[in-house]
C-alpha cells in the first residue's frame, strides 16, 4: 500500500496544492496534524485535508487554534496567528479540528506503523537530535513511527546496535526531488515527511513523503512552490511579517 504522508501544512493553501500536484499515485493518506496555524488560508486547508482522507493526528496548533488548549507557551507571533485563525475558523471548521485524535494513532490498514505529531511518548515533545529520539526507540514496538512538529525532514534509526540520524540531501531548492530510503528488516525507524507548509530545514520547499508499505520504502519529496503568493496572502491578512519572511528563508 502507497501512503502520502503530510504533515505541518500550518494553513498554506499554495504550498498543499503544489505538493499534492506533485505527488506520485497512492492509497491513503496520513496527516501528522498542525494543519492551521502561521498561514493565512485555514479554512481552504483544513476543507481540503479533509477530501484527502480520514486519518489525522492533532498538532499542538490545531489544540491551540481550536481552544482545546490555551497559547502558554507560544511565542508573541505565534499566539497571535493563532488567535487570528480561530476567529476566522468556520464552526464546523473548529468543531472538526477539537475532535482531532491524540497521538499516537495507529494506522488501520497498515500493520508495523504509528503516527503521531510530535513525539509517541509525549504529542507535544519535539524531536530535533539523536539523543532526543533515543528512548522513543528504545522503547518502540513497531518498525516505523511517523512524526512531525519540528518541520525538519528525514528522522532517526537503530538497530540496536548503531543509532544514526537521517538527513535527505538534495541538489538545489528550485526544482522538484526526491529521494528513496529502503527500510531495513531488523531497524526501527523515526520518520518525519518534513513539513509542508513552513519548512525549517534550510529549505524552502515544501516537504513530504511517500511511504510503500509492499516495498518498505520511504520516498522524501521536495517541491517547489509559489511561496510569494502565500507571502501575499499573510499580509492581506494583517498577520505577523514574520510569518511570510521566513517562508522564503526555510527557517
Amino acid at each position: 500500500m502507497r501512503i502520502l504522508v503530510l504533515s505541518d501544512i500550518h494553513a498554506n493553501l499554495e504550498a498543499l496544492e503544489t505538493a499534492l500536484a506533485a505527488a506520485p499515485e497512492y492509497d491513503l493518506v496520513w496527516n501528522l496534524g498542525d494543519l492551521v496555524g502561521y498561514g493565512a488560508s485555514p479554512n481552504e486547508v483544513v476543507n481540503l485535508s479533509r477530501k484527502l482522507g480520514t486519518f489525522f493526528v492533532r498538532g499542538n496548533h490545531d489544540k491551540a487554534c481550536s481552544g482545546v488548549s490555551s497559547l502558554e507557551g507560544f511565542n508573541p507571533i505565534a499566539a497571535a496567528a493563532a488567535m487570528w485563525t480561530m476567529h476566522q475558523l468556520t464552526p464546523e471548521n473548529l468543531e472538526w479540528l477539537r475532535a482531532l485524535p491524540r497521538g499516537p494513532v495507529k494506522p488501520r490498514e497498515v500493520e508495523g506503523a504509528l503516527c503521531v505529531h510530535g513525539s509517541p511518548l509525549d504529542e507535544d515533545e519535539y524531536l530535533i537530535q539523536l539523543r532526543d529520539a533515543v528512548q522513543p526507540l528504545s522503547q518502540s514496538q513497531v518498525p516505523v513511527i511517523f512524526f512531525g512538529h519540528t518541520h525538519i525532514q528525514g528522522g532517526f534509526a537503530t538497530d540496536k546496535k548503531e543509532w544514526v540520524t537521517i538527513r535527505p540531501t538534495y541538489d538545489g531548492d528550485e526544482k522538484s526531488e526526491r529521494l528513496e530510503m529502503q527500510l531495513l528488516p531488523r531497524a526501527h525507524y523515526l520518520i518525519n515527511p518534513g513539513s509542508i507548509g513552513q519548512p525549517r530545514d534550510g529549505d524552502p520547499r515544501s516537504a513530504f513523503a511517500l511511504f510503500d508499505s509492499n516495498k518498505s520504502t520511504i520516498t522524501f519529496y521536495r517541491v517547489p512552490y509559489n511561496i510569494k503568493a502565500a507571502q501575499q496572502k499573510i499580509h492581506a491578512a494583517d498577520l505577523p511579517a514574520r510569518l511570510a519572511q521566513r517562508l522564503a528563508e526555510g527557517h
